[in-house]
This record gives C-alpha cells, structure tokens and sequence, in this order.
C-alpha cells in the first residue's frame, strides 16, 4: 500500500544560495526585486506598490498582501489587514517565521528565482502565513475568528490546517492543493510538504489523534492512491 515517506535528507535539506541575514536585508531585497519587475512590466507597477514598494517594512506589505488573498463581500481587506497587524505585533515570531519560510523556499525550489516571486504568488506560503494569524488568534482565545480564516483559507488556496495546530519556521508547502491538517498534528520546523497530504485522524474520536512531524529538514510526499500513513512516530494518519 503507497503511504506518506520522509524524502532522503539530501532532498529536503536547503541549498544555499547567499540567504539574507535579517528582515532588513530581506526587505531591501524585495525592494529592489519588485523595482525590477516594475520598470519590467509597467502593468504590474500598481500592484507591485501596493504589496512591498510602498511599505516600509516586511510585515505591513505582508499584512496588505495577504489580505488582499482572502477579502470578499463579507470580510473586506481593510479588516482582514487590521487582524494580520494585530497578530505580527503582538506576536513577533509571526514575521520571524514568514521570513525563514520565504528562505526556505528560495533555498529548496529550483523554480524560486528570487523571494519575490514566492512572496506574491506562492499560494502554498500565503496560506501558511494566515494559518500562523489564525493559530495566534486561537491561542489567544478569539476562536470564531480563526475558524472563519481557517474556512476562507481552504476556499481560497485549497489548504485545510486546523488553527489548533503548532507549525514550526523555515517550512515550505510546495503547491499545497489538498494539504490537510487535523487538529492535534504537529509539524516542526525546516518541513518540506508536497500537495495532497492529509496528516488525518487515527481513529480516537478525542484527545491526541494526529500525525507528528517534528524531523527537522523532512520532506513529507504522498504517493497517489495512499489511504494510510504509517510511519510511526513521527507521521500517521489517514486521506479523506
């Protein structure tokens, strides 16, 4: 029977490729790429300025740019944005995790030219950046809340992780169709994840009754046709 695998280290472990060493860095980078692609393609100047050129700082253009993924009639982007600047300032690791998930992805896929390209387009990392909000609201009691992002967030990108769930930094969701994530699962940092992987129940109806992926620099792929993930410790669970 397929099932979940762990690819060899030699896939999942980073390439370096001359990283930024702090958000500052990072940002100017990004600067200077969306410059490029600006005086490139004029037509995309307007949104170029509203996603990184006329911010001053990572976190305010990544709080406008995400909420511009999910607004719609009932939750405009000017809400949306104000929830993702509450959560990055009242929780710094948010901004310190998004930029070791852009590295990540510069570092582990050949089709990531630059970071821009992964911060404007990667829908696998925009949705990992709401999750990380919805999981501060989660803890922070505000549980409705982070339920609608949760629900918004699969609509939009067809990824469904529960707010519940702990996700460590340097993670990269390549794709990300059909990346489900039960509530008690666990994944911990420098992850690699391949589009449709389920890290489902294991039958308990309470209590801890998802997989665990704590193996740093792992890269978790499910083969077509799997129903059972049976590595156990670290990955067990089931496909939908």
């Amino acid at each position: 029977m397929n099932k979940i695998s762990f690819a060899a280290p030699e896939i999942a472990a980073p390439r370096q490729r001359g990283m930024p060493t702090d958000e500052g860095e990072l940002w100017k980078t990004l600067r200077a790429d969306a410059e490029r692609a600006a005086a490139g393609e004029e037509m995309l100047r307007g949104f170029l300025d509203l996603a990184v050129l006329h911010h001053g700082a990572f976190g305010s253009g990544l709080g406008l740019l995400l909420a511009g993924k999910l607004a719609d009639y009932s939750m405009p982007a000017e809400q949306l944005d104000e929830i993702a600047r509450v959560a990055m300032a009242a929780d710094p690791a948010i901004i310190a995790a998004a930029i070791a998930d852009l590295i990540a992805i510069r570092t582990r896929d050949p089709a990531a030219e630059d970071y821009l390209g992964p911060l404007l387009y990667y829908k696998g990392f925009h949705a990992l950046q709401w999750h990380r909000i919805g999981h501060w609201l989660w803890r922070d009691g505000r549980r409705e809340v982070a339920h609608f992002l949760q629900s918004r967030v699969s609509q939009v990108f067809a990824v469904d992780i529960h707010p519940a769930v702990p996700i460590g930094s340097g993670v990269f969701i390549d794709h990300g169709t059909g990346f489900v994530v039960g509530e008690t699962a666990v994944t911990g940092d420098d992850v690699s994840i391949l589009h449709e992987v389920t890290l489902g129940g294991t039958g308990k109806e309470r209590g801890d009754r998802h997989p665990k992926s704590a193996r740093r620099r792992a890269a978790m792929r499910w083969s077509k046709g799997a129903r059972q993930c049976r590595d156990r410790p670290r990955c067990q669970g089931r496909r939908r």
